[in-house]
């Protein structure tokens, strides 16, 4: 949703324990009313007379729970019949005061029935064991990533961007990330298919001993009508790209952890002021002649601006919005709300779109806005509002106003800005030093914008939150007019009445003319109060930031915090967009560069730091930063060469196709050696990492764990195992040497409940169909592919696992949470895990003890055996709130030595985002949304 900031709406999330829960406040006890809020919205009339009871019940009644299923993983399918065919019929076999129980129902407006709501209540989810099932199961898939907990008017804007695979995407305000992932999953769409037809033509063409990874006939079927020849340029693999921002830095790791289940090479978060977010500097091309080539910058194809806001359309959730609502929380939010919009469309593709969003109601953050930006932009030939009336046709909604008034911080409600200025003749500037004219509608009707193309969802209509949201197009490049020009700009005094005024000012040496009443028409003087080491930004945000006790704002506006983390001072000034030749994938530039492009290189994670005389080092400059108190610091993004001699013993080992990119591994440490571990990226990701290196752009996170080094103690096996993010990338182009296959539910069940499960000896022969393939194949990494196959005991569903073959035993290499979900997504088991390295451990360790000479067999039983306990014993942290994706090892004696080798094998940066809420952290402009996306299972009341 759009962001609402700050202090904790609704206090912390516990569990069903007695402490937990006595200190959560009442909510019941909340008075659901405010008179100012409710005297504000009925002089607007932003509904129907015959409405309005409707609408205050409704905004009065607790909100149901949503969920939707991931539209771009071939898996979330099942999931969602599991739910249909499972959990509904259990639920609605429940009576309560006579009544079936109202189960899950579909939101009508979302796409391909992937996103569903509850309204079941509380006391009701808890008395009943289904629900407990249920809410099982909504955990379980969550955390593999098939599931996202997300409120749903949350879940419009991101449909209106009509975004497609290839295209840039900029999600300038991101956290927690339910949008983004949104995003991002429209950026993958239907490239499960089109790496299934890939592989399958390769396979054809027998290049290589491909199996492809199979996908359900839908989503194949989805391609081959949305597809075209641009998706098949890498190979079936999506070419865009989305970078998500955020302010906040920890609020960017909060969104790292929410994104990672998503598992895509094509995500880049970055932490930077959205009102100033620096333009991406992309490879130059080569030109002929030797002219010096022309700088590149990245230009978007979508961007999506959900703003901070004052979120009073999230009352029916956060409840303290009702005691502590007040118009100066949008009055002092506007101007913000205008940067980040102008700042959009200023890094927009012409003919791309920015969707701006809001989960507030008032009209000074909404219409006023989309108004102010447009005419700062050049006006309605330069930007336009796109009508999206035919979009989401089951979705009830409302036109957006052509008319409204201001409420001042005192509470007076003002139809003009003319009625302001006679005020302020008479009665001076007290109570309306935060209105101005921009904040009206505009009062000639030539400018005014079509607001009836925006939209406005109301809690009545459809049982949801309130938001607002509005398509913007950018028709030609723009040259956006200064902030500190003010709207209605008199011409300027000519120079012969400049001349006329000096003339009759009586001057001396002694006395200048301090004063021209018509130089200061034409220039108007700056007053100069730039607070040693804020940016221009945080200057701003600070003029017109709420008063301290504000608390029911979206997200507070910490910009002092982000000045601190900034990169170097973000000067704000106008960029000059003019068209460039067309390049080959059409990413073209801001010129002459904007903010972040000509950084100094010598401390890319500081602002305001004084420089330093450089220094010879044989590191990059980004390698140079020296991590500061009170300072973010970030590892730099580092690419290996595709000869890299570590790679060279993964292709071989894996006989990886030589059509798989090689060029796109990358390692988080300043030695630039894989370490620990290797991450894949996309082409354009490995292009803006390169380029902009040590240039001031502050990036948190890229890239998907592919390979993490395990310790082996057998010589000549290959200690790179393949990670379980990055599986379903590689796995298609696995050689058959590394590949088990298994078709039978009772194997693949042994393997999810057991650890370690014996493979020597006759241990293989428990194993089933993959018995004797374990048995024979070399120690290492494995890719295990559940086939297809019919019967009872056979699957309706493909599913591809990384296995690994130690010297005795045999393991999936799964986090638990991964195992639970696919127990009970397949069998509907939640029985406890079963590990059979431990029994092995202690009696390996006391052989080890007590033995004087132990025979060298003994000592490789001995190794493998403590090897099996490394595993589980970080398998065990991974469910004590350690991130799932550093699963299953320990670090090697290597890696030992360089203990800082991998910042993002701790993606949570030291912060433990598993705590923390959407309210519970400090947010600033352009962090993300802090509303209706928290965790499943919080809010279920289970």
């Amino acid at each position: 949703m759009g962001k609402r900031g700050g202090k904790k709406f609704g206090g912390g999330r516990g569990g069903r324990g007695g402490g937990q829960r006595s200190q959560r406040p009442d909510y019941d006890e909340v008075l659901r009313t405010n008179a100012l809020f409710q005297s504000y919205y009925e002089e607007l009339a932003i509904v129907n007379h015959t409405e309005i009871d409707d609408f205050w019940i409704a905004l009065r009644r607790d909100l149901p729970n949503s969920f939707r299923f991931t539209g771009s993983k071939g898996h979330a399918i099942p999931v969602l019949q599991r739910l249909k065919n499972h959990y509904i019929p259990e639920i609605t076999s429940i009576e309560f005061g006579g009544e079936p129980v109202e189960p899950p129902s579909l939101i009508p407006w979302f796409p391909d029935q992937l996103a569903w709501q509850m309204t079941t209540p509380k006391n009701v989810v808890r008395r009943f064991a289904p629900f407990a099932s249920f809410q099982k199961f909504l955990v379980s898939e969550t955390s593999v990533g098939n599931i996202s907990r997300q409120e749903a008017v949350s879940m419009i804007p991101p449909l209106l961007m009509d975004v497609r695979p290839g295209m840039t995407v900029l999600d300038l305000c991101a956290a927690p990330g339910s949008k983004s992932a949104q995003l991002i999953e429209m950026v993958h769409g239907g490239e499960e298919a089109r790496l299934r037809k890939v592989l399958a033509q390769k396979k054809r063409e027998q290049v290589h001993n491909f199996e492809p990874n199979g996908r359900i006939q839908v989503e194949e079927e989805k391609a081959e009508t949305e597809e075209s020849p641009d998706d098949y340029l890498d190979d079936g693999r999506t070419t865009g790209l989305l970078i998500a921002n955020d302010a906040d830095y920890k609020r960017a790791h909060m969104l790292i952890h929410q994104m990672k289940r998503l598992n895509s090479p094509n995500l880049i978060v970055t932490n930077h002021d959205a009102t100033i977010f620096p333009s991406i500097k992309l490879p130059s091309e080569p030109v002929p002649g030797g002219v010096t080539p022309r700088g590149r910058y990245l230009k978007f194809d979508r961007i999506l601006a959900d703003v901070p806001c004052s979120g009073d359309g999230t009352c029916r959730k956060n409840l303290n919005v009702w005691k502590e609502w007040n118009p100066g929380n949008a009055l002092g939010l506007f101007a913000t709300q205008v940067r980040i919009l102008v700042r959009a469309l200023q890094m927009l593709k012409v003919g791309g779109r920015v969707v701006y969003s809001t989960c507030s109601m008032n009209p000074v953050e909404n219409e006023a806005v989309i108004a102010s930006a447009i005419d700062r932009c050049g006006g309605l030939s330069k930007v336009h509002i796109v009508d999206c009336s035919d979009a989401l046709p089951k979705l009830k909604r409302r036109h957006g106003l052509s008319t409204w008034k201001v409420m001042d911080k005192k509470g007076k409600i003002w139809r003009s800005w003319s009625d302001v200025e006679e005020e302020k003749k008479k009665n001076g500037l007290e109570g309306l030093g935060r209105l101005s004219e921009a904040l009206f509608p505009p009062s000639d009707s030539a400018e005014r914008a079509p607001f009836e193309r925006c939209m406005r969802v109301y809690p009545h209509l459809q049982d949801t939150g309130a938001f607002f949201i509005a398509v913007l197009e950018k028709k030609s490049e723009i040259r956006a007019r200064p902030e500190a020009e003010n709207k209605k700009i008199e011409p300027p005094s000519s120079i012969i009445a400049l001349a006329e005024e000096i003339e009759a000012k009586p001057t001396d040496s002694a006395n200048p003319v301090e004063k021209l009443d018509t130089l200061d028409a034409i220039a108007p003087p700056q007053a100069n109060d730039y607070d040693e080491g804020l940016s221009a930004a945080a200057r701003q945000n600070k003029e017109i930031a709420p008063s301290a006790g504000t608390t029911s704002q979206k997200r507070e506006l910490n910009a002092q915090a982000d000045a601190r983390v900034a990169t170097k001072r973000l000067k704000t000034r106008d960029e000059v967009d003019e068209p460039a030749p067309q390049g080959a994938e059409d990413r073209q530039v801001h010129w002459p560069p904007p903010p972040g492009a000509l950084l100094d290189i010598s401390r890319p994670s500081t602002q305001n730091s004084p420089p330093k005389p450089e220094q010879p080092s044989p590191l990059n400059p980004q390698q140079q930063q020296k991590k500061r108190s009170g300072q973010p610091f970030e590892e730099p993004f580092i690419y290996l060469s595709p000869d890299h001699e570590e790679l060279q013993s993964i292709y071989s080992f894996y006989n990886l196709s030589p059509s798989f990119p090689r060029d796109r591994y990358m390692v988080r440490n300043a030695s630039g050696n894989p370490v620990k571990t290797i991450y894949y990226t996309s082409t354009l990701a490995r292009e803006i990492l390169t380029e902009n290196q040590g240039k001031g752009i502050k990036f948190v996170h890229c890239g998907v764990k592919m390979f993490v080094k395990q310790d082996v103690q057998k010589v000549g096996v290959c200690k790179w195992r393949i990670q379980t993010e990055g599986l379903p990338i590689v796995e298609g182009w696995v050689g058959e040497e590394r590949v088990v296959r298994l078709w039978q539910k009772k194997t693949l069940r042994t393997l999810l409940l057991e650890m370690f499960p014996k493979v020597s000896g006759d241990g293989w022969k428990e194993l089933g169909e993959i018995g004797e393939r374990v048995r024979d194949v070399e120690m290492g990494c494995c890719v295990l592919r559940v086939d297809l196959s019919e019967g009872e005991d056979g699957f309706d569903e493909r599913l591809v696992l990384p296995l690994w073959r130690s010297l005795h035993s045999l393991n999936l290499m799964l986090p638990k949470e991964d195992r639970k979900a696919m127990l009970l997504r397949l069998y509907n088991d939640d029985s406890p895990l079963l590990d059979h390295s431990k029994e092995r451990f202690d009696a390996a360790a006391g052989t080890v003890d007590t033995a004087v000479n132990t025979p060298p067999e003994d000592d490789v039983t001995a190794a493998a055996t403590t090897q099996e306990a490394d595993m589980v014993v970080d398998d065990k942290n991974n469910g004590n709130g350690v991130d799932v994706g550093d699963d299953l090892v320990l670090p090697s004696d290597e890696a030992s030595v360089e203990a800082q080798d991998d910042q993002d094998d701790d993606d949570n940066g030291g912060v433990a985002v598993a705590g923390l809420g959407n309210d519970e952290v400090v947010a600033g402009a352009g962090a993300g949304s802090g509303t209706g996306e928290e965790t499943i299972g919080t809010s279920m009341g289970v």
